[in-house]
């Protein structure tokens, strides 16, 4: 009777240690099925705040299952670096494409195109003044301030008020055109200056008009494009 006991109670033994071990091993075999549909994500390394351009330091790769992938998921570096976030990002947080904006796009913004210290200011131009409407997004020019006493109708006076100012748009294109850019006379063009500088190009414009200068954007070997309005470093 003992020994029938003993039997009875080893086969439910070996009955629980086999339904547990084939448990074990079901639970084993999900996660090896789980870590074998891995991908590689974006996700930002550290706070990144809107309107700031995504440096590849702030940015890691990390890895979610492929059944949790977002559509809309960054999967490289080079997609992210150099972009502007439009939100806030934090650590840990996955990348998506409406997160980022490119330097076309950001082009659409002239206020995403203003150096940190600097301000834009538009003044009017014609055809004449704007060197035959042949100025560009991103050049640079010089402003010379016409004007004549008007009480006492004395001559034009012309003077050098600004020199290596960035042009921010013309009109209202901020990009510079293509070949397939139709052709629109402008008569604005906005600056990129100092916010002393902004206010004497006002006060020119108001008193009398304003010509601007167009400098080459071909530099000789060694130079670099450093000046800002006035000759200050950029």
């Amino acid at each position: 009777m003992r020994s029938k006991a003993v039997l009875i109670l080893a086969v439910i033994m070996g009955l629980l240690t086999t339904f547990l071990f084939i448990k074990y091993m079901k639970k084993f075999d999900e996660a090896a099925v789980i870590n074998t549909n891995m991908t590689d994500v974006v996700v930002a390394k550290q706070p990144i705040k809107r309107n700031t351009v995504i440096d590849a330091g702030a940015i890691e790769i990390a890895q979610v299952p492929k059944k949790a992938l977002h559509p809309e998921a960054v999967l490289t570096i080079e997609e992210a670096a150099g972009k502007i976030a439009n939100s806030d990002l934090a650590p840990g947080e996955m990348l998506l494409s409406h997160h980022l904006q490119g330097q076309k796009e950001e082009a659409l913004l002239v206020s995403r195109k203003v150096t940190d210290g600097y301000r834009a200011v538009s003044v009017g131009v014609n055809i004449v003044r704007s060197v035959s409407n042949l100025i560009e997004p991103d050049d640079y020019v010089d402003v010379i301030s016409n004007q004549t006493d008007k009480q006492s109708n004395g001559p034009l006076v012309s003077t050098l008020i600004l020199q290596h100012a960035r042009v921010l748009a013309v009109g209202r294109r901020m990009v510079e055109a293509t070949t397939e850019t139709p052709y629109v006379e402008y008569s604005s063009v906005t600056l990129e200056v100092k916010p002393q500088d902004a206010v004497a190009l006002v006060n020119a414009s108001e008193a009398g008009s304003v010509s601007l200068m167009l400098y080459s954007r071909i530099q000789p070997n060694g130079e670099t494009e450093s000046k800002g309005a006035g000759g200050d470093e950029k």
